[in-house]
């Protein structure tokens, strides 16, 4: 069975694992993750996202004796892009708190209609 799903990770042209940092992972989860890599390196395009720094890997993967290994072969004749900014989430986030509290003022300054009111 485990050997059918590494086979299955490892067919597609381009694997996209996302968001390697969000979470911590058991030595197990390292030595897995290690095995896709190392069975599409050089061979296939992995893309993998992160919003840590590869120095903080050990981490992510506490005592895990392949970080280094997995680490090397993933920036190994990879292109590696650094964004930097404010999250679009957060931006979003931001945006729609400003149109909820415009949207109260508003309403607060804005007479109420009674019900004797003829306009």
């Amino acid at each position: 069975m485990l050997k059918r799903r590494l086979s299955h990770y490892a067919r597609p042209h381009l694997l996209v694992i996302d968001e390697v940092g969000y979470l911590s992972y058991c030595n197990r989860h390292a030595d897995l993750l290690f095995e896709i890599v190392s069975r599409r390196y050089e061979e296939k395009a992995t893309l993998v996202t992160t919003n840590r720094p590869f120095s903080e890997w050990g981490g992510v993967f506490p005592n895990a004796a392949c970080v280094v290994s997995l680490v090397d072969r993933l920036v190994h004749r990879s292109e590696i892009i650094v964004i930097e900014g404010e999250s679009y989430r957060l931006k979003e986030a931001k945006e729609r708190q400003q149109q909820r509290t415009a949207r109260r003022k508003r309403r607060k300054t804005t007479p109420a209609k009674g019900k004797g009111d003829t306009t």
